[in-house]
């Protein structure tokens, strides 16, 4: 019999149907040959064995196929790659930020008649400097800029007064400072490079990696981390000193200048897992930078038949310079990487905690002091302090907002054109920014600006979380952050302004018929903890309505419920009370059984579900 007539079923791969397929194939074509079909015979062992080496690969391949849709993925290692083939940066951990007040006492000494700071023990603490809270020694926050307290311009004032007097003449002075901060420790780990290896990558393993800081080999030489290896040309940052550019250092406004520079030495950096951070090199040396400028009127046009052309190439502002190359591979040499760890929702720590100043590398502007007794007084009396808590602090993507945040940024290609563009950008800003917890975009009030100014096109209200993960407004630093941040997105004739939403507090007293032969006070607890998960904060966005059907339906699901008497949404407004200070109408907003927001932007928040949520059970 022809094997081209024989009925072969291709779409049954579960073990039971594999099994009965087997034993139907036997008895249709091997009549003769086999015809034992027990438990226990040997033929069927064979089936079966068949059956499920069939079934353990039909589920193998389906897991794969289903492996490779950001839809469907559910291993975080899939999900990862997913994402930055999609253009998305996953969040392993959001930075906290916060404006910290730097402090330092300053000799007086005459000067034209005029009692005046001795600048000369003036102190630097430089970049980078660790700063810890008084109530956890482990929460560790770095300062972005350096503080010099010698220096002071109206973008960096530094405010002087009076802190000590003898009879009627200061003595002492305090000098003032601020600079902003994020939740971050500095750590470092080296590798060594023995031969040249093409696209070498090492890995970085540690819990909550918010990224590399810098890496230097050990020739002094700085590696540069790029989006891509493909992309010579980097921005770099320098300190406005004479050193650097004599004509550009007497602006004292500007207190960085900033360069395009072609870097050979360069990497990329990608998350493999939550705690895996792999830095990649490029493929070249020294001795083989394959470089092509472009464009030019030399390799820019139709040329000859089948010469190479530029016209199909896409331009990148960024990369002047092609390479096939890729950058350097690191040979001989050892690179040290630092890296930064920390963030998450305990970042947001409470004001007045952030203390406790690592005083290392703490130098005098004018190392040679006379008076060494007045140098270490002076020296210890650095401090710090958080006026405002800290925000932005968030962990890292979960599964779900690892999957919508990839769909997202890839449908805009960078580009913010449409509200939900700038809600994804919003929530996509880097983690060393701060991140926004919830976000809403709605076109511009006509009248609400300021006059001789132009309106915004669009409104984007903001709020954040604090240490607690309860909602508060954003700092103006996180605003500004994302400003900043949006303006490289935006459309050139865009105008966004970012205000804060209204949250208002609620809480929710039902009554229950409980059903015979059930515990009241577990129906109760039971009751109160359905609500607090179904008011869980992740789950609420500005503008949102709520269902009064949907509380019910709620309740009445819940084991020992026989009847939902009654629920009553109420406000909870007063901050001496601990809820926000804005009232609102519950009673005149519900509407056919749906309590609706207000036209101004806003979210229902139970802050306290422990003691917002209460419930009673009444009588049949």
């Amino acid at each position: 019999m022809s094997k081209l007539n024989r009925d072969i079923r291709y779409i049954d791969r579960d073990f039971d149907t594999l099994r009965n397929n087997l034993i139907q194939y036997s008895r249709t074509y091997f009549p003769d040959t086999y015809n034992d079909f027990t438990e226990t015979s040997t033929g069927m062992l064979f089936m079966e064995m068949a059956a499920y080496v069939g079934d353990v690969l039909s589920f193998y391949l389906d897991n794969q196929i289903q492996e490779t849709f950001i839809q469907k993925a559910r291993q975080t290692t899939n999900l990862y790659s997913l994402a930055y083939s999609m253009g998305y940066i996953p969040k392993v951990t959001t930075v906290a930020s916060v404006e910290l007040d730097f402090f330092q006492q300053l000799p007086s000494k005459l000067s034209a008649s005029v009692y005046v700071p001795d600048y000369d023990y003036a102190l630097v603490i430089p970049e980078n400097t660790q700063i810890s809270s008084n109530v956890d020694s482990n929460m560790n926050f770095i300062i972005e800029d350096a503080v010099d307290f010698q220096s002071s311009s109206s973008l960096d004032p530094t405010e002087t007064s009076i802190y000590q007097i003898s009879g009627v003449n200061p003595t002492y002075f305090l000098l003032k400072k601020k600079r902003k901060a994020i939740s971050a420790t500095v750590k470092s780990q080296t590798f060594t490079f023995n031969n040249s290896v093409k696209f070498d990558t090492r890995n970085i393993i540690s819990g909550n990696i918010i990224g590399v800081l810098d890496v230097i080999d050990s020739d002094g030489n700085i590696w540069y981390e790029v989006p891509n290896l493909a992309q010579e040309n980097v921005f770099n940052s320098i300190r406005n000193t004479n050193t650097n550019d004599p004509n550009y250092s007497i602006d004292t406004e500007v207190p960085y200048l900033l360069e395009l520079k072609s870097v050979q030495r360069r990497f990329v950096t990608r998350f493999l897992n939550e705690n895996t951070l792999q830095l990649q090199f490029g493929a070249g040396s020294t001795r083989n930078v394959d470089e092509e400028i472009v464009p030019n009127p030399d390799n820019v046009g139709l040329g000859l038949p089948f010469e190479k052309t530029k016209l199909t190439t896409a331009f990148s502002p960024l990369n002047f310079v092609y390479t096939n190359t890729y950058g350097i591979a690191p040979y001989n040499t050892t690179l040290t990487v630092r890296y930064l760890t920390g963030g998450g929702a305990s970042a947001n720590v409470e004001a007045g905690v952030l203390t406790a100043v690592d005083d290392t590398n703490i130098t005098f502007i004018n190392p040679d002091l006379a008076d060494t007794t007045l140098a270490d007084n002076i020296f210890s009396s650095v401090a710090s302090n958080n006026v405002r808590a800290a925000d932005g602090g968030m962990d890292g993507d979960t599964v779900e907002e690892l999957r919508q945040n990839s769909l997202g940024n890839f449908q805009n290609q960078l580009r913010t054109v449409t509200s939900q563009d700038y809600l994804i950008r919003s929530l996509s800003m880097p983690s060393n920014l701060g991140v926004v917890a919830k976000a809403h975009v709605q076109p511009n009030k006509v009248g609400e600006y300021e006059a001789g100014t132009l309106p915004s096109v669009l409104d984007l209200y903001i709020l954040t979380y604090d240490i607690n993960k309860k909602l508060r407004t954003a700092s103006d630093i996180l605003k500004r952050n994302l400003q900043t941040y949006l303006s490289e997105y935006r459309m050139i004739n865009d105008s966004i302004k970012i205000k804060d939403a209204y949250i208002i507090n609620i809480g929710v007293n039902f009554e229950i018929i409980v059903r015979p032969n059930f515990n009241n006070a577990e129906t109760i607890t039971k009751c109160i903890d359905s609500l607090t998960s179904f008011f869980k904060i992740d789950k609420w966005q500005i503008n949102e309505p709520i269902m009064m059907k949907d509380i019910s339906v709620l309740l009445d699901k819940v084991q020992g419920v026989q009847t939902v008497n009654n629920i009553e949404i109420v406000n909870l407004a007063g901050e001496s009370l601990g809820y926000s200070k804005f009232s609102y109408d519950v009673n005149g907003s519900t509407i056919d059984n749906v309590l609706y927001p207000s036209i101004d932007p806003m979210v229902f928040e139970v802050k306290n579900p422990t003691q917002d949520i209460r419930g009673r059970v009444v009588p049949i």
